[in-house]
């Protein structure tokens, strides 16, 4: 049987090197093609008609007038009278032209006759909400009425993160044409070999006739699985407009409306713990909302998973809003910094360094080793020992501060099949129903495939993103660079298998006692005795050496290509004024594993996007909701806040390679290092204001708000 083992780290010729991206110089000059890119010959351009209101009934829909207008060549009314709308951005008519100006005429043209019915926008105040909060059950364990009587400290605090958007650069959408009963289909996707299914479904065709497209895509975040009610819709155009292709991607307006967003979430927190900080009880009720169906319980304690008592209240708050999608680290961010606020309050409370909490408990957590390194390692990067000082200390205007945040993942290999071919010129081609979603996939894929076979990274051509090519997995949860990697490698081996039964009579061995390396084939240990890599494909004869690779979840563990189990730790340092109540990024540190890395400097680039992605959420991201109205506020690249260059600061990334994480296989990388970083700027602040802004992102209203309520309690 094949040895699909990875090789040792020593051994390694390619993979572990930091390798550019293979598809930056065709992105950075535009030359890469993103499907909004895309302009057909005969293109048509849909747009949707939307709900103005947050709750309401269609009485009745006219689209005649819609219908009249010139260079208007489908409308589909796919709502219909009597439909209860549940939030504002609802999609009802979809509309084709020739011009995008004439499609967004006839959309002002059509005509609804609406019932408008009372809403709930806002959840930050649970005795506003009424019925709308539904209980999700008690979670006790042990004794924690007891524990929190007995502790000699204890902590009693409220928290918040609010809603955000995923505010995608490319919007939601797809260019899709009819070709007799093909269906050509270029979607802004992370799901390049399942997207097919689900629209076929939703259109009534065979997946069969469906052909998927996705070279680039620009920004999912976990909200670009399904083909949604656009994706049908624009097929739909098409074929009532004789097959010409539909472009159909959301206005920035409704993309940041109901295109998906990341889930709020509050809790009223009380934690005892022992006069040396050992933590000893949690206690915790909260709710959070995604829109109308609600928001699921964060896992809290976050990371401290084995606090002795514990018990957890949950409510979900149904709005009428625009629904939840996955968020980068799903329900983690939140939990991250309910958890860690509150730890770093109780080490306040305590006269204690969080630092030294955070290693005391690291028992508490289901990798204490690794914790307790990564935190001493970030603490070394940050200058901690220095920075740090009891919460408040200091003179002056400008107050500095440093906080800590933490993270877990799971990241195991989704299912991903490749096929790898063995040209008789010596050409390698690697085929795989793939994404790459801008985090580098192309290029890792390469590295392991050229790795396994002994080969440069120019002698490896990768095709991803059709479906047409083997089936593999979304993008989400961290599991593509698994099963990925793990797919591409056993392809691989198994080719080079196959050519080393072709050449072996040549060099007059058995096949196992033959390997590849820098460009031959040679028997082992003896370069002497080799042949040029050419060489040996020409003895494959007329038809090409073709191998399956496939990664299967539930063998992964054992095979050991790939498992799951990441940690991080993230620090901040800030600059508050505190009279303009401004706060400024100077640093942020972080620290992550993830088993095995294929290529340091894509890893750090994900860790660097992931540290702007929390600095953007824990200092100007919130979706700002008007109750009157019932209609988001700031659905614009305006006043919907995103950190920009000079907001960021420095950013120290630290990949932990070890040996021992190495040995435990590939494990994915998105998730966990975007979780910890809002908890860690939220505890700078607080150290360096000692006063607690207790809901985020903190803006310089909250700050003032929170040291007016200090300077004149």
């Amino acid at each position: 049987m094949p040895e699909y083992k990875w090789p040792p780290m020593n051994k390694r010729k390619i993979m572990g090197q930091r390798i550019s991206r293979l598809d930056g110089p065709a992105k950075s000059s535009g030359r890469a093609k993103y499907p909004s890119d895309l302009n057909p010959q005969g293109l048509l351009h849909g747009v949707m008609v939307t709900s103005p209101y947050a709750h309401a009934k269609i009485r009745s829909i006219d689209t005649s007038a819609a219908k009249a207008i010139p260079g208007v060549t489908a409308v589909r009314n796919f709502v219909e009278a009597g439909a209860e709308i549940q939030w504002a951005g609802a999609e009802i008519v979809a509309i084709s032209a020739t011009t995008e100006e004439a499609a967004r005429d006839a959309v002002r043209a059509v005509k609804i006759d609406w019932e408008v019915l009372p809403h709930v926008v806002k959840d930050e105040n649970l005795a506003k909400v009424g019925t709308r909060a539904k209980a999700a059950g008690e979670q006790i364990t042990g004794d924690p009425d007891k524990a929190l009587a007995e502790a000699d400290v204890k902590l009693e605090a409220d928290y918040g993160i609010p809603v955000i958007t995923h505010c995608c650069l490319e919007p939601h959408g797809q260019v899709i044409s009819w070709k007799g009963d093909q269906l050509d289909y270029w979607p802004s996707t992370q799901a390049v070999s399942t997207v097919a299914t689900q629209l076929a479904t939703l259109i009534g065709v065979p997946a069969t006739q469906i052909n998927v497209t996705c070279d680039y895509m620009g920004g999912g975040f976990g909200s670009k699985f399904p083909p949604d009610t656009w994706g049908a819709e624009a097929a739909k155009l098409s074929k009532e407009s004789g097959g010409r292709p539909v472009k159909l991607f959301l206005d920035r307006a409704t993309e940041l409306t109901i295109a998906g967003v990341r889930p709020s979430h509050y809790a009223k927190i009380k934690i005892g713990a022992k006069s040396d900080g050992t933590i000893t009880a949690w206690q915790s009720d909260s709710w959070s909302s995604g829109g109308f169906g609600g928001g699921g319980m964060a896992p809290i304690p976050y990371v401290f998973v084995n606090i002795p008592n514990r018990r957890n209240n949950h409510a979900a708050v149904a709005l009428n809003a625009g629904p939840q999608r996955a968020w980068r680290a799903p329900n983690h961010p939140q939990a991250s910094f309910l958890t860690c606020s509150a730890l770093t309050d109780l080490a306040a409370k305590l006269n204690m360094d969080p630092l030294a909490l955070l290693q005391k408990n690291a028992g508490l957590t289901l990798r204490a080793d690794t914790y307790k390194d990564q935190l001493n390692k970030a603490a070394e990067l940050m200058d901690w020992k220095n920075k740090y000082h009891a919460p408040g200390e200091g003179k002056g205007t400008i107050r500095r501060g440093v906080g800590i945040g933490v993270a877990t993942w799971g990241g195991g290999g989704h299912a991903s099949k490749a096929k790898l071919t063995i040209h008789p010129d010596g050409s390698v081609e690697v085929e795989l129903g793939s994404q790459d979603i801008g985090t580098g996939t192309r290029t890792c894929i390469t590295m392991v495939a050229a790795e396994s076979l002994g080969l440069p990274m120019s002698a490896v051509k990768v095709k991803v993103g059709k479906n047409s090519y083997p089936a593999s997995g979304p993008s989400g949860g961290s599991t593509t660079i698994g099963g990925v990697s793990t797919s591409t490698r056993k392809a691989a081996i198994n080719a080079l298998e196959k050519l080393f039964e072709k050449v072996a009579p040549s060099l007059g061995v058995p096949p196992d006692q033959l390997e590849a390396v820098d460009s031959r084939i040679q028997v082992k240990g003896n370069p002497n005795k080799a042949m040029s890599w050419k060489q040996a494909a020409q003895k494959i004869g007329p038809s090409p050496i073709e191998e399956m690779g496939e990664n299967v979840p539930a063998q992964a563990a054992r095979e050991g290509l790939n498992t799951l189990g990441a940690a991080g730790v993230q620090m901040a340092e800030v600059e508050v004024d505190t009279e303009t109540g401004i706060v400024k990024m100077r640093k942020m540190v972080a620290v992550q594993d993830c088993g095995l890395v294929v290529n340091p400097k894509t890893a750090e680039s994900q860790v660097f996007g992931a540290c702007i992605m929390s600095i953007c959420s824990a200092l100007f991201e919130e979706r700002v909701m008007d109750q009157v109205t019932g209609r988001v506020l700031n659905p614009d690249m305006e006043f919907y806040k995103l950190a920009g260059l000079p907001d960021i600061g420095e950013i120290v990334v630290h990949m932990d390679i070890q040996e021992v994480h190495d040995k435990r296989g590939v494990i994915g990388l998105g998730e966990p290092c975007a979780i910890g970083g809002t908890a860690a700027i939220a505890n700078a602040v607080h150290n360096a204001l000692g006063v607690r802004i207790p809901m985020v992102p903190v803006t310089a209203d909250r700050v003032l708000n929170a040291l007016g309520n200090k300077r004149y309690a």
